[in-house]
């Protein structure tokens, strides 16, 4: 199971710990990016989402799940963002996906 998710604080909360009132999220991602990173799972970051792969629903939606609840002291509300790719019976997909498609583009 794949899961492509952005979670980010809104509202009042605590203030970055760079003090600048930029607005910036980087603080709250941070937090997040270090449950998913400590979960054990396979990943990836990217400017825009974190791509997770596990075993089953419960297990990835728990790492999520725990990544909003690290966000949630950075802002009165959280917004999550979640897209997922769920195929039984399948593993090292997050790498394997990619591969396809760079075959699939030098074919061309």
């Amino acid at each position: 199971m794949l899961i492509a998710f952005s979670v980010a604080p809104s509202g009042t909360g605590t203030r970055s710990r760079s003090g600048s009132g930029d607005d910036s999220v980087h603080d709250a991602v941070a937090a997040a990016v270090k449950v998913v990173r400590e979960s054990g799972l396979a990943h990836r970051t990217t400017s825009m989402f974190t791509e997770i792969e596990g075993p089953d629903w419960d297990t990835v939606m728990g790492v999520v799940k725990r990544a909003v609840e690290a966000v949630q002291p950075f802002g009165s509300r959280v917004s999550l963002v979640l897209k997922a790719d769920i195929r039984p019976g399948y593993s090292g997909e997050l790498d394997a996906k990619i591969d396809r498609l760079e075959r699939a583009i030098e074919e061309e």
